[in-house]
């Protein structure tokens, strides 16, 4: 492996910003990475002040994305940064991303990965023709016990997937907070900075990729119906979707962020022939299976179960069973992976497949897809809209 950490470079996480820290955290934890440089706000005087929060030197504190990727690309190949992580508002995903990677540089990105579907189209061209590596954050695939559900779907003990139920259900929006000073809010809810969906576009992309993640199977139609339930809002803050997948499986997506008194209630079931899995983000280390004709088993993370827990499962588990592993670790396993599988192929080698395992450019493209097609679907007097990619 390589003699040294990567060299990480963020774009947007100033100070008082719930993302940033969160990826600056997960990128520590195994210390793979160190953040280097960094334009961290659009304000320039925000953008100095959080690089002196970070210790960053002043000659690498840099006021916009441009002058940080221009000024690195010039930087000794000894010096300049190996990737760089995008946390900006998703209308201010691509253009960044686009740039870094036309001078040599990886790219970590926040979903959902763009603002329009063609937009995703056009990096995932640009990936193609760099042969440069992304790593899309959809942090719930992270979890041991989600990818432990992952290979035993694979393995196919449950047999042929019939249904899948997947919901993602919040409260904090249950308010017109984005009229109350919440930055949060404000720029989630705005079409301008958000997107064609709020809500679906938001969480519904997550339940999405989840349900795709594990089952192994992709959306093919859906039927969406999308609400607006607290007055004066601009985009979804609610919605139901009836799914169709391939091998003639069929589903249930539902996403709320006005569930009062629900926090991050991410819950998926996944049914097949002979029994069935059951995993909750709010309890993430443990898995239920239950079968047709046995008794119900319940997979708990770092359990020592031997064969009976994949190597995935065992490679993302990071602590002793009956310690928590919750979102912080889940995020910091996309980064391992995403770190490992980098490193290796600066080092001419080839990724183990468990590296190798952290969502990329097509699981972004993806979730545009899903976001175009609930919000054609629930616009549609047709209403089932075949899942155009």
């Amino acid at each position: 492996m390589a003699h040294r950490k990567l060299r990480m470079g963020m774009i947007g996480g100033g100070k008082d910003a719930f993302i940033g820290a969160i990826h600056r955290i997960a990128a520590n934890m195994d210390g793979l990475i160190e953040l280097v440089c960094g334009a961290l706000s659009i304000h320039k005087e925000t953008a100095i002040e959080s690089g002196r929060i970070l210790f960053l030197p002043e000659d690498r504190t840099y006021t916009s994305y441009e002058e940080m990727i221009t000024a690195e690309s010039k930087l000794p190949a000894d010096k300049r940064m190996d990737f760089v992580t995008i946390v900006t508002p998703n209308f201010a995903h691509f253009a960044p991303a686009m740039m870094a990677l036309d001078h040599g540089f990886n790219v970590v990105i926040e979903k959902p990965i763009t603002f329009t579907l063609d937009e995703a189209k056009q990096l995932r061209e640009k990936l193609e023709e760099t042969g440069l590596m992304l790593l899309l954050t959809h942090t719930y695939s992270g979890y041991p016990m989600v990818k432990e559900a992952k290979q035993i779907v694979k393995g196919g003990s449950l047999g042929k997937v019939r249904k899948i139920y997947v919901e993602y259900i919040q409260g904090w929006l249950s308010k017109l907070s984005e009229r109350e000073g919440n930055a949060q809010a404000a720029w989630r809810t705005d079409p301008s900075k958000s997107g064609k969906s709020g809500c679906m576009g938001d969480i519904g992309t997550h339940a999405a990729h989840l349900a795709e993640y594990i089952s192994g199977l992709k959306i093919t139609q859906l039927n969406a119906s999308l609400n607006v339930v607290v007055e004066g809002r601009m985009l979804d803050d609610d919605g139901a979707i009836l799914l169709r997948f391939e091998d003639k499986a069929t589903g249930v997506l539902t996403a709320s962020q006005v569930a009062a008194g629900e926090e991050n209630a991410l819950k998926i079931r996944v049914y097949g022939e002979n029994g069935s899995l059951e995993w909750a983000q709010q309890e993430p280390n443990t898995l239920t299976l239950k079968w047709i004709d046995k008794p119900a088993q319940t997979i708990r993370a770092g359990g020592n179960y031997g064969d009976r827990e994949s190597t995935y499962a065992v490679h993302n588990t990071r602590t002793p069973g009956g310690h928590p592993e919750g979102y912080l670790e889940a995020f910091g396993n996309l980064y391992r992976n995403f770190a490992l599988s980098l490193q290796a192929k600066l080092n001419g080698e080839q990724p183990k497949a468990e590296w190798l395992d952290f969502p990329g450019i097509e699981d972004g493209i993806r979730g545009m897809a899903f976001i175009e097609n609930v919000v054609a679907s629930n616009n549609s007097n047709e209403k089932w809209t075949d899942y155009i990619v």
